[in-house]
């Protein structure tokens, strides 16, 4: 395109780009960068912050298998009669994150609380079992 864009977006792209009414109104603009985590460590447990801004409680699954933590939200498009929109940023489809926990840590110790767009979780912090090797932790190299 000949006006410079920023980061590779502009807005003259995206009103000439012929993929962007199926491609973007599914997956957004930014879909990738949607489920933005912070995670704080205490003494007893660790606190991850997830922010899922227009999504519903009812829409968030979290699954525990194999020592890891799976997010996933899920947002479907409203349909709306005799609507006519010029451009369409809010992101419809599915985003997910996951995070290895361990597998010592059970779902019932996992507590979870969704409030204003951000889901809460507190992961109990467990000590992973160490097979005992009588103190040897050197690994033998052939040859």
């Amino acid at each position: 395109m000949l006006i410079p864009s920023v980061f590779k977006e502009s807005l003259l792209d995206d009103l000439f780009d012929r993929d962007y009414t199926v491609e973007r109104q599914l997956y957004g603009n930014k879909a990738k960068d949607l489920m933005k985590v912070d995670i704080k460590e205490n003494d007893h447990d660790f606190e991850l912050f997830v922010d899922l801004p227009g999504f519903k409680k009812e829409n968030l699954t979290l699954d525990l298998t194999n020592g890891y933590l799976t997010i996933t939200g899920n947002k479907t498009i409203d349909k709306e009669e005799n609507k006519k929109y010029i451009r369409k940023e809010r992101f419809y489809g599915t985003v997910s994150r996951s995070f290895y926990v361990g597998d010592e840590v059970k779902k019932e110790d996992i507590k979870a609380k969704f409030e204003n767009g951000v889901l809460k979780l507190n992961i109990p912090k467990v000590e992973e079992k160490v097979e005992s090797n009588n103190g040897n932790n050197y690994i033998a190299i052939e040859g």
